[in-house]
């Protein structure tokens, strides 16, 4: 549960992830469809965990050809941040428009939106998003597409949560309020992050 279990050691060489990756890409894909949340027409979380990091690590490293052992680890302290622990569950949010003009418009409509997702868990107050602790991703004219978000529980919520209490997703930024129940079996997975 801790991203202390990814490490240069435990992950794959070029060569074997390379005659590998066929294989995994299809059930990572369906590993990151099962923790995908659609939050309205414009907002996908996707709720990261070690099997999603160590892909994001493995993808990397292929796609720039690195295999010297400080580049691995730079790429592990980039990522590994990612993978909740325990108390936690981190996502990376998606703010999709195609049309780039409208893209454009509606990033500078939303600045700040990512600081108003919350995790409501049945039965206890909201946790809202701590967003991109790494680096700031938006300025005074716009917001960013891509965020990092961390929704931390306390231990009667994550208990819950282990326990079956249905989960909501939400937004209440004054230029997109919305919010979602989460389904059964994206909470089932979800719900093996908490301890």
């Amino acid at each position: 549960m801790t991203n202390a279990s990814i490490t240069r050691d435990s992950l794959m060489s070029l060569e074997v992830y390379t005659k590998a990756r066929k294989t995994l890409k299809p059930e990572i894909i369906e590993h990151r469809k099962l923790r995908s949340v659609q939050l309205g027409e414009h907002i996908n979380l996707q709720f990261e965990d070690e099997k999603t990091v160590r892909y994001q690590i493995q993808e990397m490293l292929r796609i720039e050809k690195i295999f010297e052992e400080e580049g691995i680890q730079s790429e592990i302290e980039a990522y590994a941040p990612l993978v909740p622990s325990g108390s936690n569950w981190k996502a990376t949010m998606l703010i999709e428009y195609p049309d780039p003009h409208e893209r454009k418009r509606e990033l500078a409509r939303l600045i700040g939106v990512e600081d108003r997702l919350f995790v409501e868990v049945e039965g206890h107050g909201r946790a809202y998003a701590i967003a991109d602790e790494d680096l700031d991703r938006e300025n005074d004219e716009k917001t960013s597409a891509v965020h990092f978000v961390r929704f931390e529980f306390i231990k009667p919520a994550r208990d819950a949560v282990r326990a079956g209490a249905a989960v909501k997703l939400g937004c209440d930024h004054a230029n997109y309020p919305s919010h979602v129940n989460i389904s059964p079996e994206t909470l089932a997975s979800l719900a093996g992050d908490l301890c």
